[in-house]
């Protein structure tokens, strides 16, 4: 068991502090981060808490998940790796005027 949580299901309310708030109750913070989309810097509606130990964790995604925050109830697991993505979303053909005639 890691150290990292994901937290999905947040209302759009929700910011960061008020996420390592909640999670406080059950130990060390190391930090916490909503996810805001980049465009309109609204909250993406999920976020990752990392504690400071491993049980703390464990009693932090027992006790919370499931339970409500700011009307929504929250989805709590231990946070998977990033998947490693392949290049920009920019590349080639097929849009219009990239034929050449």
């Amino acid at each position: 068991m890691g150290n990292k949580l994901y937290v999905g299901n947040l209302s759009f309310s929700v910011d960061s502090e008020q996420l390592s708030q909640v999670f406080s109750e059950f130990g060390t913070v190391a930090s916490s981060n909503v996810i805001m989309d980049r465009d309109s810097g609204r909250s993406k509606g999920f976020g990752f808490v990392e504690m400071s130990d491993a049980s703390e964790a464990q009693n932090a995604i027992e006790k919370l998940n499931g339970q409500e925050l700011s009307g929504r109830a929250m989805n709590i697991s231990e946070a998977k790796p990033q998947e490693r993505r392949d290049g920009g979303g920019r590349g080639g053909g097929g849009g219009f005027g990239s034929r050449r005639y």
